[in-house]
Protein backbone atom coordinates (compact mmCIF):
# COMPACT_ATOMS: atom_id res chain seq x y z
CA UNK A 1 0.00 0.00 0.00
CA UNK A 2 1.04 3.44 -0.79
CA UNK A 3 1.46 6.80 1.07
CA UNK A 4 -1.48 8.10 -0.38
CA UNK A 5 -4.03 5.34 0.44
CA UNK A 6 -2.60 4.98 3.90
CA UNK A 7 -2.94 8.56 4.66
CA UNK A 8 -6.35 8.65 3.09
CA UNK A 9 -7.31 5.42 5.58
CA UNK A 10 -5.27 7.16 8.28
CA UNK A 11 -7.95 10.42 8.16
CA UNK A 12 -11.36 8.10 7.98
CA UNK A 13 -9.50 6.30 11.47
CA UNK A 14 -8.90 9.31 13.07
CA UNK A 15 -12.62 10.91 12.05
CA UNK A 16 -14.56 8.05 12.63
CA UNK A 17 -12.74 5.56 14.84
CA UNK A 18 -11.16 8.31 17.45
CA UNK A 19 -13.67 11.25 16.62
CA UNK A 20 -11.35 13.78 16.39
CA UNK A 21 -11.87 17.03 15.43
CA UNK A 22 -11.13 18.34 11.65
CA UNK A 23 -8.44 20.67 13.16
CA UNK A 24 -6.93 17.50 14.91
CA UNK A 25 -6.71 15.67 11.94
CA UNK A 26 -5.06 18.46 9.99
CA UNK A 27 -2.54 18.09 12.59
CA UNK A 28 -1.72 14.43 12.18
CA UNK A 29 -2.18 14.70 8.45
CA UNK A 30 0.72 17.42 8.20
CA UNK A 31 3.17 15.58 10.46
CA UNK A 32 3.03 12.56 7.84
CA UNK A 33 2.99 14.83 5.06
CA UNK A 34 6.22 16.30 6.91
CA UNK A 35 8.15 13.05 6.88
CA UNK A 36 7.09 12.60 3.50
CA UNK A 37 8.72 15.39 2.38
CA UNK A 38 11.69 14.61 3.78
CA UNK A 39 11.78 10.79 2.61
CA UNK A 40 11.21 12.16 -1.17
CA UNK A 41 13.93 11.10 -3.65
CA UNK A 42 13.98 12.28 -6.78
CA UNK A 43 10.14 11.87 -7.92
CA UNK A 44 9.04 9.69 -5.34
CA UNK A 45 9.14 8.70 -1.79
CA UNK A 46 10.71 6.45 -0.10
CA UNK A 47 7.78 2.78 0.41
CA UNK A 48 6.13 2.96 3.40
CA UNK A 49 7.40 -0.53 4.68
CA UNK A 50 10.96 0.63 4.16
CA UNK A 51 10.84 3.06 6.89
CA UNK A 52 12.95 1.85 9.44
CA UNK A 53 14.47 3.82 13.07
CA UNK A 54 16.77 5.51 11.33
CA UNK A 55 14.87 7.23 8.76
CA UNK A 56 12.37 8.60 11.93
CA UNK A 57 15.64 9.71 13.81
CA UNK A 58 17.40 11.29 10.78
CA UNK A 59 14.14 13.17 10.24
CA UNK A 60 13.72 14.30 14.03
CA UNK A 61 17.37 15.90 13.88
CA UNK A 62 16.29 17.44 10.44
CA UNK A 63 13.14 19.45 13.13
CA UNK A 64 16.11 20.19 15.65
CA UNK A 65 18.22 21.63 12.92
CA UNK A 66 15.33 23.98 11.72
CA UNK A 67 15.32 25.23 15.27
CA UNK A 68 11.36 23.66 16.09
CA UNK A 69 11.19 23.63 19.98
CA UNK A 70 11.39 20.74 21.99
CA UNK A 71 7.68 21.06 22.07
CA UNK A 72 6.80 21.11 18.59
CA UNK A 73 9.13 18.18 17.83
CA UNK A 74 7.56 15.97 20.37
CA UNK A 75 4.34 16.72 19.42
CA UNK A 76 5.14 15.75 15.73
CA UNK A 77 6.23 12.49 17.12
CA UNK A 78 3.28 11.86 18.67
CA UNK A 79 1.51 12.43 15.85
CA UNK A 80 3.98 10.24 13.80
CA UNK A 81 3.39 7.36 16.33
CA UNK A 82 -0.24 7.73 15.98
CA UNK A 83 0.23 7.33 12.08
CA UNK A 84 2.47 3.97 12.47
CA UNK A 85 -0.05 2.17 15.04
CA UNK A 86 -2.48 2.51 12.64
CA UNK A 87 -0.41 0.75 9.71
CA UNK A 88 0.37 -1.94 12.22
CA UNK A 89 -3.49 -2.34 12.81
CA UNK A 90 -4.14 -2.48 9.03
CA UNK A 91 -1.52 -4.97 8.62
CA UNK A 92 0.18 -2.92 6.56
CA UNK A 93 3.45 -2.62 7.98
CA UNK A 94 5.11 -5.16 10.73
CA UNK A 95 6.40 -3.33 12.99
CA UNK A 96 6.35 0.41 13.73
CA UNK A 97 9.78 2.67 13.32
CA UNK A 98 8.47 4.61 15.67
CA UNK A 99 8.73 2.35 18.83
CA UNK A 100 11.62 2.88 21.61
CA UNK A 101 12.58 6.34 19.58
CA UNK A 102 12.26 9.03 22.74
CA UNK A 103 11.48 12.83 22.05
CA UNK A 104 14.35 15.79 23.35
CA UNK A 105 13.49 15.97 26.81
CA UNK A 106 11.52 19.15 27.77
CA UNK A 107 12.95 21.13 30.26
CA UNK A 108 10.61 22.36 33.18
CA UNK A 109 9.10 25.83 32.78
CA UNK A 110 8.76 26.64 36.75
CA UNK A 111 5.25 28.70 37.34
CA UNK A 112 5.29 32.46 38.37
CA UNK A 113 5.00 32.73 41.56
CA UNK A 114 4.55 35.78 44.11
CA UNK A 115 6.68 35.87 47.43
CA UNK A 116 4.32 36.02 50.21
CA UNK A 117 4.89 39.43 50.91
CA UNK A 118 3.69 40.35 47.20
CA UNK A 119 0.68 38.58 47.43
CA UNK A 120 -0.37 40.26 50.75
CA UNK A 121 -0.04 43.50 48.91
CA UNK A 122 -1.57 42.45 45.68
CA UNK A 123 -4.90 41.24 48.01
CA UNK A 124 -4.53 44.28 50.23
CA UNK A 125 -4.55 47.05 47.30
CA UNK A 126 -8.12 46.10 46.29
CA UNK A 127 -10.31 49.00 47.25
CA UNK A 128 -13.10 48.14 48.67
CA UNK A 129 -15.19 51.10 48.44
CA UNK A 130 -14.71 50.73 44.45
CA UNK A 131 -17.41 49.75 42.45
CA UNK A 132 -16.75 45.91 42.87
CA UNK A 133 -14.05 46.34 46.01
CA UNK A 134 -15.86 43.77 48.47
CA UNK A 135 -16.31 41.21 45.43
CA UNK A 136 -12.98 41.15 44.46
CA UNK A 137 -11.33 41.46 47.50
CA UNK A 138 -13.22 37.93 48.26
CA UNK A 139 -12.00 36.48 45.07
CA UNK A 140 -8.47 37.37 45.53
CA UNK A 141 -8.50 35.73 49.17
CA UNK A 142 -10.34 32.32 47.96
CA UNK A 143 -7.90 31.90 45.16
CA UNK A 144 -4.84 32.33 47.00
CA UNK A 145 -6.50 30.71 50.03
CA UNK A 146 -7.98 27.71 48.51
CA UNK A 147 -5.72 27.11 45.20
CA UNK A 148 -8.90 26.65 43.44
CA UNK A 149 -8.59 26.88 39.29
CA UNK A 150 -10.60 29.85 37.75
CA UNK A 151 -12.95 27.86 36.28
CA UNK A 152 -13.63 26.54 39.82
CA UNK A 153 -13.55 30.00 40.82
CA UNK A 154 -16.40 31.15 38.77
CA UNK A 155 -18.67 27.77 39.49
CA UNK A 156 -18.10 27.77 43.00
CA UNK A 157 -21.34 27.74 44.13
CA UNK A 158 -23.13 29.00 47.72
CA UNK A 159 -24.50 26.02 48.84
CA UNK A 160 -20.89 24.60 48.49
CA UNK A 161 -19.35 26.37 51.18
CA UNK A 162 -19.35 24.95 54.75
CA UNK A 163 -18.62 27.70 57.07
CA UNK A 164 -19.08 25.99 60.41
CA UNK A 165 -16.28 22.57 59.57
CA UNK A 166 -14.17 25.51 57.21
CA UNK A 167 -13.82 23.58 53.60
CA UNK A 168 -15.67 24.28 50.76
CA UNK A 169 -17.25 21.92 48.15
CA UNK A 170 -15.15 22.27 45.05
CA UNK A 171 -16.27 20.52 41.67
CA UNK A 172 -12.88 20.37 39.31
CA UNK A 173 -11.50 18.73 36.36
CA UNK A 174 -13.86 15.46 34.66
CA UNK A 175 -16.40 16.75 37.37
CA UNK A 176 -14.73 15.50 40.29
CA UNK A 177 -15.68 16.98 43.69
CA UNK A 178 -12.98 17.23 46.39
CA UNK A 179 -12.76 19.28 50.04
CA UNK A 180 -10.75 21.92 50.68
CA UNK A 181 -10.36 23.84 53.28
CA UNK A 182 -11.08 27.35 53.86
CA UNK A 183 -9.44 29.64 56.23
CA UNK A 184 -11.49 32.75 58.74
CA UNK A 185 -9.76 35.04 56.78
CA UNK A 186 -11.58 34.15 53.22
CA UNK A 187 -14.88 33.20 55.13
CA UNK A 188 -14.83 36.97 56.52
CA UNK A 189 -14.29 38.32 53.23
CA UNK A 190 -16.72 35.79 51.37
CA UNK A 191 -18.95 37.26 54.32
CA UNK A 192 -18.67 41.06 53.20
CA UNK A 193 -19.08 40.37 49.95
CA UNK A 194 -22.77 38.88 50.39
CA UNK A 195 -23.56 41.76 53.26
CA UNK A 196 -22.25 44.25 51.48
CA UNK A 197 -22.83 43.93 47.35
CA UNK A 198 -24.05 40.32 46.17
CA UNK A 199 -27.64 40.79 48.54
CA UNK A 200 -27.95 44.11 46.84
CA UNK A 201 -27.58 42.20 43.47
CA UNK A 202 -30.44 40.20 41.45
CA UNK A 203 -29.81 37.01 40.66
CA UNK A 204 -30.91 35.87 37.54
CA UNK A 205 -32.41 32.63 37.94
CA UNK A 206 -29.91 30.31 36.49
CA UNK A 207 -27.15 32.23 38.94
CA UNK A 208 -29.14 31.84 42.03
CA UNK A 209 -26.41 29.57 43.62
CA UNK A 210 -23.81 31.14 42.20
CA UNK A 211 -21.53 33.08 44.35
CA UNK A 212 -19.63 35.63 42.83
CA UNK A 213 -21.95 37.69 40.22
CA UNK A 214 -21.56 40.69 37.86
CA UNK A 215 -23.93 43.84 38.17
CA UNK A 216 -26.26 42.25 35.84
CA UNK A 217 -26.86 39.17 38.41
CA UNK A 218 -24.90 36.86 35.75
CA UNK A 219 -22.14 34.71 36.73
CA UNK A 220 -18.39 36.00 36.03
CA UNK A 221 -16.33 34.69 32.99
CA UNK A 222 -12.91 33.66 33.10
CA UNK A 223 -12.03 36.62 30.98
CA UNK A 224 -13.57 38.73 33.78
CA UNK A 225 -11.32 37.32 36.22
CA UNK A 226 -8.06 37.74 34.18
CA UNK A 227 -8.93 41.48 33.42
CA UNK A 228 -9.80 42.23 37.18
CA UNK A 229 -6.25 40.47 38.22
CA UNK A 230 -4.36 43.06 35.54
CA UNK A 231 -6.22 46.00 36.23
CA UNK A 232 -5.17 45.61 40.23
CA UNK A 233 -1.28 45.06 38.83
CA UNK A 234 -1.44 48.20 36.43
CA UNK A 235 -2.26 49.77 39.44
CA UNK A 236 0.54 48.71 41.92
CA UNK A 237 3.12 49.17 38.94
CA UNK A 238 3.72 45.83 38.48
CA UNK A 239 5.10 44.93 34.94
CA UNK A 240 5.25 40.99 35.62
CA UNK A 241 2.36 38.72 34.29
CA UNK A 242 0.32 37.89 37.20
CA UNK A 243 -2.80 35.58 36.20
CA UNK A 244 -5.57 33.55 38.59
CA UNK A 245 -3.04 30.62 37.57
CA UNK A 246 -0.48 32.61 39.93
CA UNK A 247 -2.59 33.07 42.78
CA UNK A 248 -2.66 28.77 42.87
CA UNK A 249 0.59 28.73 42.08
CA UNK A 250 1.72 30.40 45.12
CA UNK A 251 -0.78 28.58 47.66
CA UNK A 252 0.93 25.53 46.46
CA UNK A 253 4.40 26.79 46.81
CA UNK A 254 3.94 28.68 50.33
CA UNK A 255 2.48 25.74 51.58
CA UNK A 256 5.29 23.18 50.31
CA UNK A 257 7.91 26.37 51.60
CA UNK A 258 6.12 25.90 54.36
CA UNK A 259 6.57 22.22 55.12
CA UNK A 260 3.37 21.33 53.88
CA UNK A 261 2.83 17.54 52.97
CA UNK A 262 3.18 16.26 49.29
CA UNK A 263 -0.18 14.18 49.57
CA UNK A 264 -1.69 17.02 51.13
CA UNK A 265 -1.28 19.78 48.96
CA UNK A 266 -2.02 17.37 46.00
CA UNK A 267 -5.54 16.15 47.30
CA UNK A 268 -6.05 20.05 47.79
CA UNK A 269 -5.16 21.32 44.20
CA UNK A 270 -7.49 18.19 42.99
CA UNK A 271 -3.74 16.90 41.02
CA UNK A 272 -4.32 13.03 39.48
CA UNK A 273 -0.72 12.65 39.79
CA UNK A 274 1.89 13.33 42.67
CA UNK A 275 3.94 13.62 39.69
CA UNK A 276 2.32 17.44 39.26
CA UNK A 277 2.61 18.25 42.51
CA UNK A 278 6.26 17.61 42.62
CA UNK A 279 6.59 21.00 40.57
CA UNK A 280 6.71 22.97 43.53
CA UNK A 281 9.39 20.73 45.28
CA UNK A 282 11.93 22.49 42.40
CA UNK A 283 10.10 25.58 43.38
CA UNK A 284 11.60 25.00 47.18
CA UNK A 285 14.58 24.03 45.47
CA UNK A 286 14.97 27.38 43.42
CA UNK A 287 13.74 29.27 46.87
CA UNK A 288 17.08 27.54 48.94
CA UNK A 289 19.69 27.88 46.07
CA UNK A 290 18.76 31.56 45.76
CA UNK A 291 18.61 31.78 49.34
CA UNK A 292 22.08 31.13 49.64
CA UNK A 293 23.73 32.79 46.67
CA UNK A 294 22.28 36.03 48.25
CA UNK A 295 22.89 35.42 51.89
CA UNK A 296 25.48 33.35 52.42
CA UNK A 297 28.80 35.54 53.02
CA UNK A 298 31.21 33.51 50.42
CA UNK A 299 28.15 34.99 47.65
CA UNK A 300 29.13 38.31 48.60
Amino acid sequence: MDWTTALKGFTAYLRLEKGLSKHSIAAYTADVNKLMSFLRQDESVLPLKQVDRKHIESFLAALYDLGLSPNSQNRILSGLRTFFRYCRLEDIIQQAPTEHIEGPRLRRKLPTILSIDEMITLIESVDLKSRHGYRNRAIFEVLYGCGLRVTELISLKISQLHQESGFIRVVGKNNKERLVPIGPTALDQIHAYRTHERSRIQALPEASDTLFLSARGKGLSRQMIFLMIRKQCQQLGWTKKISPHTFRHSFASHLVEGGADLRAVQEMLGHESILTTEIYTHIRKEFLRETIERYHPMNQ
